[in-house]
């Protein structure tokens, strides 16, 4: 496997405002003070070498296709290792306790971890074997695998000190819903490290649209254009890019402003429907490269599609609100081959609203998930639409608290 040398920095620039405009967080979770009490929260030292054990046994879940959305260089995973072998204080492990099956765990943080761990004791089937690296300290261990370590008698102390090194991990056990999941999952972001509800979406809902999903965002070369990724990201925001185009496009009549419940329920039902609606999806999911790709040589660049204009350029930051109401329409081929011969009417039409119409604009800042934010922005960017092209263009509209969608 390739090494994802990307920095956390430099994948949050990515995102408008430190991924904070459009995206899931507490404010989508029903909270009750009883989850919290009814939940067991329990704390054990593991060995690295037990650790190890529940992963090969497959009781943390840490299937290969996660390799490809490492966030740690070799010398970030050989110097973890390092620390366990010197007996360093390392950052616990939390998992939670698979709902209907004892002793299986789902990562609620420490993945990065666990992966490392894995990848050291590999003997190369799953897992590439992880040769250690730029090591300050124990210097000669640097070129160094397990089975090297393993093979040589000489490094038997060290192999001790790995193996019954504690690691501190946070089991939680009888959570009702996943909502308090969610919750503690949120809560562990400190700092500028962000995490991705997606990443938890990803364990608890496992199936062959969110596989598809996940397969998708990676093999995408317009969706790595416009989120400027060289490698998948480690936080999975790129599947739910993909999540959240078709929550909009095949459910947007059941919005009613939680995107957490949103996205959950576009999974569930497509997991379940995937074996009808296969070809349909796939085909939606072409439709949404081919909608990226026509956004962002309407704009002129990456940077100016799915972006905001302030009255003298693009702000050249990814909106997700913006991109939302793109990908709705374009997503369309018989409006996206009109809005083909009207690019530059288009384009006009966009700064225009966004210089004139306030609210307009406003629908892409702050509270973006409000269902009237997201009527705002989906009915006038749809009437405009309507105005310009010659071909029906279906508007959702809210009604009594609700998403009707109008052919205009």
């Amino acid at each position: 496997m390739e090494e994802n040398n990307q920095t956390e920095e430099y994948q949050e620039e990515l995102f408008e405002n430190s991924e904070e405009v459009g995206s899931e967080d507490e404010e989508d979770i029903n909270q009750e003070d009883s989850l919290f009490s009814q939940a067991v929260i329990w704390g054990t030292d593991w060995t690295s070498e037990t650790v190890n054990t529940q992963l090969l046994r497959g009781n943390i879940d840490l299937f290969p296709k996660f390799q490809r959305r490492d966030a740690w260089s070799n010398r970030d995973k050989s110097r973890f290792i390092e620390s366990l072998i010197l007996g360093l204080p390392i950052p616990q492990i939390i998992l939670a306790e698979k709902s209907g099956s004892r002793g299986k765990y789902i990562v609620i943080d420490g993945k990065q971890r666990l992966l490392t761990i894995r990848r050291f004791y590999s003997d190369g089937k799953d897992f590439k074997p992880l040769r250690l690296s730029g090591l300050e300290i124990l210097k000669d261990l640097n070129g160094k695998t397990y089975k090297n370590l393993n093979d040589d008698p000489e490094f038997n102390d060290v192999l001790n000190q790995l193996e019954n090194q504690s690691i501190r991990t946070v089991v939680i056990k009888n959570w009702q819903n996943e909502s308090f999941l969610y919750t503690v999952f949120l809560r562990l972001n400190t700092g500028s490290k962000k995490l991705s509800p997606q990443e938890l979406r990803q364990a608890l809902h496992p199936g062959p649209f969110i596989d598809f999903a996940d397969e998708f965002s990676v093999e995408s070369e317009p969706i790595k254009t416009m989120l400027n990724l060289k490698t998948p990201d480690y936080r999975m925001r790129d599947v739910e890019i993909v999540i959240r185009y078709f929550a909009s496009k095949y459910f947007i009549t059941e919005y009613d402003g939680n995107l957490k419940k949103s996205f959950d329920h576009t999974v569930k039902m497509l997991n379940e429907d995937w074996n009808a609606k296969e070809e349909q999806i796939r085909a939606d999911a072409d439709n949404l490269d081919e909608a990226i790709t026509f956004t962002i040589n309407l704009f002129g660049d990456k940077k100016s599609a799915f972006s905001k204009w302030n009255g003298n350029s693009y702000q050249g930051n990814f909106n997700r609100a913006i991109y939302d109401i793109m990908v709705f329409f374009f997503s369309i081929p018989e409006i996206r081959n009109e809005a083909n011969q009207k690019t530059e009417d288009i384009e006009a039409a966009f700064k225009d609203l966004c210089e004139n119409d306030i609210d307009f604009l406003t629908s892409f800042e702050h509270t973006t998930k409000s269902m009237e934010n997201t009527s705002k922005r989906l009915n006038t960017w749809g009437n405009k639409l309507a105005e310009l092209l010659d071909t029906e263009v279906p508007i959702p509209t809210l009604v009594d608290g609700k998403f009707v969608i109008n052919l205009v």
